[in-house]
This record gives structure tokens, sequence and C-alpha cells, in this order.
């Protein structure tokens, strides 16, 4: 475990804090649905980055294992990735899609309807989003990146 303080002084880098960033993931995707900030699917996530990028605060990609050798949608995932970098919007990969689509189509079923790939989460209302949840995951993202780790994969707890 490596302990200190990384780049700005403000976020340490513990096993512990990027543990805890799966939970503040849950709260962050909780306040985005009730809020109805939320973008579902590669399609619509990219015509909202073309739109209006400035909005977006969050960026999430998830696949399941067997999709790892589906070339289109790996190009999607590489083509948001270059965007999101560009853009200074934080992202994550979603190591469980089981787990997100558990969170975000509670009544679905077992087969969702709506693509999951892609989630962006936007900014409603800035002084909505002044939460610790939300500090919490911009943090790891930041750590991440001191790491050279730009797209750092974060697991939903079960529940």
């Amino acid at each position: 475990e490596r302990r200190g303080v990384a780049g700005d002084g403000r976020c340490r880098v513990s096993r512990r804090r990027m543990e805890q960033a799966g939970d503040a993931l849950e709260e962050v995707l909780s306040k985005a649905l009730s809020q109805r900030s939320l973008t579902l699917g590669v399609y619509e996530a990219a015509k909202l980055l073309n739109v209006d990028p400035d909005n977006v605060v969050l960026c999430l990609l998830a696949a399941e294992e067997e999709e790892a050798g589906d070339a289109a949608l790996q190009i999607h995932f590489t083509l948001l990735r270059a965007f999101c970098c560009e853009n200074d919007i934080n992202i994550l990969r979603v190591s469980n899609p089981a787990r997100l689509a558990q969170l975000l189509l509670p009544a679905a079923g077992p087969d969702p309807p709506a693509d999951l790939h892609c989630v962006l989460v936007t900014n409603p209302q800035a002084s909505q989003w002044k939460d610790p949840a939300l500090s919490q995951l911009m943090c790891f993202c930041r750590e991440s990146r001191y790491l050279d780790q730009w797209v750092p994969v974060i697991n939903l707890p079960e529940r």
C-alpha cells in the first residue's frame, strides 16, 4: 500500500480510499438518477458530448468480459476516452456492468432495454453537486491520473 500526499496535497493515495470510491459512485448515481441528470448509451452520450461537454462531470464505461472482442464497442470506447481526456471530463471503467444495471434500471428485469455501455453524469445545478461523494470520486480520478491510470477501473459494491 502506498501512502502519501499526491499532487495538490488534498488527495491521499490509499487502498481504503480506492475501495470507498465504489460506494461514492453508487451514491452519485443514485442522486443523478433522482435528479434526471444521467445520459445512458453510447450514441446518446456521443450526442450530448458533441453539444454540451462542459455540462458533463463524469463518464462511465462498462462492458461484460465477453464484449471485449466487440470491435465496434472498443472503437466507441476509444473515441469516448479521447474526447473525455481532451475536455477534462473524469472517466471511470465499471468492472461489474450487471450491478450498474441493477442500480440504474431496477425495474427492467434481467435484460435491461437500455444501452449501459456508456453513462454520463451531468451537472444539473452546480450548487447541488458540491457533495462529498462526487468530491471523493473526483479525487479518486485525480489520484489515478497521478499514477498514470487514465481510466481507472472501479467496482460497484454488491448489496
